[in-house]
């Protein structure tokens, strides 16, 4: 489970992002950027946040640490922004917040990550199939002469059919993914490799590890999903299948 901290202040907002996201001060003294369960992007952008989030933490990539964070209804009522309100009066409860990494800059090639760190974020974004790593928006970060990934609400595409489809694994399984763009193919490596060390460690138990941290308000019902549980099932389901077509979407080819 994800640390639950409660904000204590709205302090900016972010405006670089579509889904408005602030930067909030908790009581545990921390400060963080928060993505709002009353955005317009929906819950399952939290959802893909803390999936692929935690899933690059436990495969040890750099990633800003993630919290719960409970925002009061009184905060909306010091910010005269009316925009900034209404997303505070939209997000009552339990909200994501992603960590601050104070001084961070933005990548912009000039310092790259190693081929491994490379290989490593590229294999993730395939396997997770996040579209949203190119140069019009990196989503990386410079802090402390590392490079750190971050947003990934744009990943687990599959589930925002669900409410509509019943889940189908072996579309996903079968969907190629396009590396020409992302900002880290030139500097990766051969993924075959990379495939192998780090697919090794998605299994079962961590894939239910990691669903774990998802609060249960975050796993919308629908007719084929009705339950937290039913939905966890299958999320892994997905990736587990994911897994085994690696020849269809692994860049460069099976492992």
């Amino acid at each position: 489970m994800l640390e639950h901290v409660t904000a204590t202040r709205y302090v900016v907002p972010l405006r670089e992002g579509g889904s408005l996201p602030g930067v909030v001060e908790a009581d545990d003294l921390g400060t963080y950027v928060v993505k709002f369960s009353g955005a317009g992007q929906g819950l399952k952008v939290l959802v893909a946040e803390v999936v692929v989030g935690e899933l690059a933490r436990a495969l040890g990539l750099a990633v800003p640490r993630l919290v719960t964070i409970e925002l009061p209804a009184a905060i909306a009522r010091y910010e005269a922004d009316e925009e900034v309100q209404d997303l505070l009066n939209a997000s009552p409860g339990t909200n994501l917040g992603v960590d601050l990494l104070p001084g961070a800059l933005g990548y912009d090639g000039s310092r790259s990550p190693t081929t491994e760190e490379a290989s490593r974020i590229l294999w993730l974004d395939a396997f997770t199939a996040n579209v949203d790593r190119t140069w019009s928006n990196p989503n990386l970060l410079l802090w402390h002469r590392q490079v750190w990934a971050i947003d990934h609400g744009a990943a687990l595409y599959f589930h925002h059919g669900w409410p509509s489809r019943s889940p189908d694994a072996d579309r996903f399984a079968r969907q190629p993914f396009r590396a020409d763009q992302h900002v880290l193919l030139e500097v990766a490596g051969d993924l075959r490799a990379t495939h192998d060390e780090l697919a090794a460690h998605v299994d079962t138990a961590l894939l239910d590890s990691v669903l774990a941290a998802v609060p249960d308000a975050w796993l919308e019902p629908t007719h084929q999903l009705p339950s937290p549980a039913a939905a966890r099932t299958a999320y892994r389901e997905h990736l587990l299948r994911r897994l085994e077509g690696v020849g269809h979407w692994l860049p460069g080819g099976a492992a």
